[in-house]
């Protein structure tokens, strides 16, 4: 009878066990990180990573996250990079996944996966240690001992560049502050040079503000193409009066090249047009800024042409934008907005 009770204890014991089995206990490593198909463990972090990636560079997005209306997403760069190409090619964009119709009008940001990317970690580039993304450029910039760092006497011509932590031994080492003044001469030459260069500008711009006849128009550029077998894609403002004439901008893509989608540097020039006939030459001076009502980022850069009736387009002078992704940006709107300054010389 013992004999059957302690084989009946043994074998409720072992279903027990079984049952504990079947419904194991999840931890907090099983709940954080899987295998795959080959037997190797992936952290959620990474498995992450993959969802939330962009559809078009496969990377984690560093900013706006887009997405299409049926959710797939592209970081900001990328979005404005497909927007700007329909815009070249004369097509409607889409979205690289579904095919779908994407502008900034049907697509949305999507604030719950830029805040869940800023979240994961990322290494550094100086020191490979992972921390949050939303931490990540204040280490990289202030915080990481790695981090590139240039000479403290580079302003009279060290081109010494190494790891933060080294800069202290170097600079206790470096020649550069022993040099005499006119070893270091050629040196400051260059810099007086660029900073004569920035100061030549705006005193020119203080100059004209002196002139007589100052003008500055609102304006806004719209795209259209032309009816040539190869359509070609220009911008160009309504007429707008100045000095009692009319005036209109009209701008191009990398000097009218005949596919500027397959090019991936683009810039954007301009020209100023005269519309109606003078009766004298008009000696004038321009140039573009933002104004009140755009974001455009470009650099001024004053222009001059004289307009007669044989004569009334100016050149094509370039839009000094920052870069290709600036350019991109701006194709990428409806319209692009700026302010226009004219300046007209008295003879």
């Amino acid at each position: 009878m013992a004999d059957v009770e302690v084989a009946s204890s043994s074998g409720d014991h072992q279903e027990v066990v079984e049952k504990a089995d079947e419904f194991p206990e999840q931890d907090k490593k099983r709940r954080k990180i899987c295998k795959s198909s080959d037997g190797k463990s992936i952290k959620l972090e990474q498995r992450l990573g993959g969802i939330l990636c962009c559809a078009v560079c496969l990377d984690l997005p560093r900013s706006a996250v887009y997405q299409c209306t049926n959710g797939h997403l592209m970081c900001a760069g990328c979005f404005t990079h497909l927007l700007a190409d329909a815009r070249l090619r004369d097509e409607v964009a889409t979205c690289p996944n579904c095919r779908i119709e994407i502008s900034k009008g049907v697509a949305s940001r999507n604030l719950a996966v830029e805040k869940a990317v800023s979240e994961l970690p990322a290494e550094c580039q100086f020191c490979n240690k992972e921390f949050s993304r939303n931490s990540l450029d204040r280490h990289e910039e202030l915080l990481c001992e790695e981090r590139l760092t240039s000479c403290r006497f580079s302003r009279i011509g060290c081109p010494w560049r190494g790891p933060f932590h080294e800069g202290k031994e170097h600079e206790n080492v470096c020649t550069h502050p022993h040099k005499s003044g006119a070893e270091v001469m050629e040196t400051l030459l260059s810099m007086d040079n660029k900073l004569e260069q920035e100061k030549r500008l705006y005193d020119h711009i203080f100059e004209m503000l002196n002139y007589e006849k100052v003008i500055f128009n609102d304006l806004q550029m719209k795209p259209y193409r032309t009816d040539e077998f190869m359509h070609k894609l220009f911008y160009e403002t309504s007429r707008f009066s100045a000095f009692n004439h009319q005036w209109v901008v009209k701008a191009r893509i990398n000097n009218s090249q005949r596919d500027p989608s397959l090019s991936s540097e683009r810039e954007m020039t301009y020209q100023l047009i005269l519309k109606t006939k003078t009766t004298c030459p008009l000696s004038m001076s321009f140039l573009v800024i933002r104004g009140p009502f755009g974001d455009m980022k470009a650099t001024p850069k004053v222009d001059k042409f004289d307009f007669t009736d044989q004569e009334n387009e100016s050149p094509y002078v370039r839009l000094a934008l920052q870069d290709t992704a600036e350019c991109n940006r701006l194709l990428s709107c409806k319209a692009i907005n700026f302010r226009l300054i004219m300046f007209l010389v008295s003879k």
